[in-house]
């Protein structure tokens, strides 16, 4: 591993470079952050993956196309005369000091379950009106159904027992089946939200990241399927033309792979 001195060196170059590239690059000169902002978003996603893979060496390739970016907003900021990276730094420092009193003071908590009560307690002192506040608009359902729950959470809206959230969940799902029996799609829409939320809640008890399980399954079925499309190339057939026995045998044989 690099020397803190090193780690310092590699970031100076970077800094650099980048103040080379503004300059000198007809593409990076002409970005702004609103032009970033959807490759950021891009980029944080390619780091998730790579963190599902655990595949290392990818997740330090994305790590610096993410830092990258935030070298460049700051370089941004820095030309509009708003921020630079330093101020940037120091901000966050301050925010982690400030909200690690237990660290940085003399507030005494005893696990990882207080530290997020004084976290969202402070953040309402700091002049938020909301706990909820802090969760992005433009986040995927999952994730901020995920968010809103642990936020409230924080600050002592929740379950006390797994069972208790199970049990909820049973009650919403036989609220779902009554208004499928009824036949109306706005209610059933209505009802499936409230069993995935319901869902998305169980899965914090049983400290699962929903959106990290869902993924997981999701490149399951896919090397499965796959695993299915090949076999059926190799018959010469189409999965349309297979029968259920056929899908069955080779979706067997997929799941040994």
């Amino acid at each position: 591993m690099n020397s803190r001195t090193q780690q310092l060196e590699a970031f100076d170059r970077l800094l650099t470079i980048m103040d080379e590239l503004r300059e000198g690059c007809p593409w990076d000169r002409k970005q702004t952050m609103e032009s970033l902002r959807h490759l950021t978003i891009e980029e944080t996603y390619e780091l998730g993956d790579a963190i599902l893979d655990n595949d290392l060496d990818e997740v330090k390739n994305e790590l610096g196309d993410v830092l990258l970016h935030i070298v460049f907003y700051a370089k941004i900021g820095s030309e509009k005369k708003a921020f630079d990276i330093a101020d940037v730094a120091h901000a966050i420092c301050d925010k982690l000091i400030d909200r690690h009193p237990h660290i940085y003071g003399d507030v005494k908590v005893n696990d990882e379950d207080d530290v997020k009560r004084n976290w969202e307690n402070l953040k309402l002192k700091e002049g938020k009106n909301s706990v909820l506040e802090g969760v992005p608009k433009s986040l995927p359902a999952l994730v901020k159904a995920n968010r809103i729950q642990d936020k409230v959470a924080g600050v002592g809206f929740d379950w006390e027992e797994p069972q208790q959230v199970f049990e909820k969940l049973q009650e919403e799902l036989g609220e779902l089946q009554h208004e499928v029996k009824k036949g109306d799609q706005e209610k059933m829409e209505a009802e499936f939200g409230d069993v995935l939320f319901s869902m998305i809640n169980y899965a914090r008890f049983l400290n699962i990241n929903p959106e990290n399980a869902l993924e997981r399954t999701n490149k399951k079925f896919i090397k499965r399927f796959q695993h299915l499309e090949k076999r059926a190339k190799e018959g010469n057939k189409s999965i349309k033309d297979m029968s259920l026995d056929e899908i069955d045998v080779f979706w067997e044989e997929a799941k040994e792979l």
